[in-house]
């Protein structure tokens, strides 16, 4: 069963202003990843910074892979008689995920493996699985916090609407790991 389904169900609905919220979430994620990508070319994606690190391409990786991934976890999800909303955690979740200066480490799952050889491919995966997420977000009238998955980070059950917070943030959160990636190997290449 998805929420939509369990709207008619129950008659709770998504109010069109979080729809609309978590779909512009979404949509910013993506922008901020596209400026980021901005005149990046193959050879700059695949070089990884002078401290170590992933390079471009592995962060696109890691992104289209985790964007996979956590929409099925979208599609696993189990439906709660119950709201299961602990708004406070929504909150910090949103805030921690584009918070740069916190590092959260991947799961070791999600670690690029070099599966795309080229920046267009890693991003046609991703905005491929992009749009879909943003259908299942139109798709869902029920309230997502009575629809539970799981996450490989965080203990015990999150809520799709939790869930669809960190896929909104993640593309932003990587976006500035790309611009500090660009910024270090401009300023390796300075030093040549």
């Amino acid at each position: 069963m998805r929420p939509s389904t369990f709207s008619t169900i129950t008659g709770d609905r998504m109010l069109d202003q979080e729809k609309q919220a978590l779909l512009s979430s979404l949509r910013n994620g993506r922008d901020a990843l596209g400026l980021a990508l901005a005149d990046v070319d193959d050879d700059l994606a695949s070089r990884k910074p002078p401290s170590g690190g992933w390079s471009i391409l592995d962060c696109m990786e890691h992104m289209a892979h985790s964007e996979q991934y956590l929409l099925t976890r979208l599609h696993a999800a189990k439906l709660s008689l119950q709201p299961f909303e602990k708004s406070r955690r929504a909150a910090k979740i949103a805030a921690l995920a584009a918070d740069r200066t916190r590092p959260i480490e991947a799961p070791p799952a999600a670690h690029p493996h070099g599966l795309y050889p080229t920046l267009r491919e890693a991003l046609a995966v991703f905005d491929a699985t992009r749009a879909e997420v943003e259908r299942y977000v139109q798709q869902s009238n029920g309230d997502l916090n009575c629809w539970i998955t799981d996450h490989p980070l965080i203990p015990g059950p999150v809520t799709c609407y939790e869930t669809l917070i960190m896929i909104a943030a993640h593309p932003a959160r990587h976006a500035k790991q790309i611009l500090e990636i660009r910024s270090a190997l401009v300023e390796a290449d300075r030093h040549l």
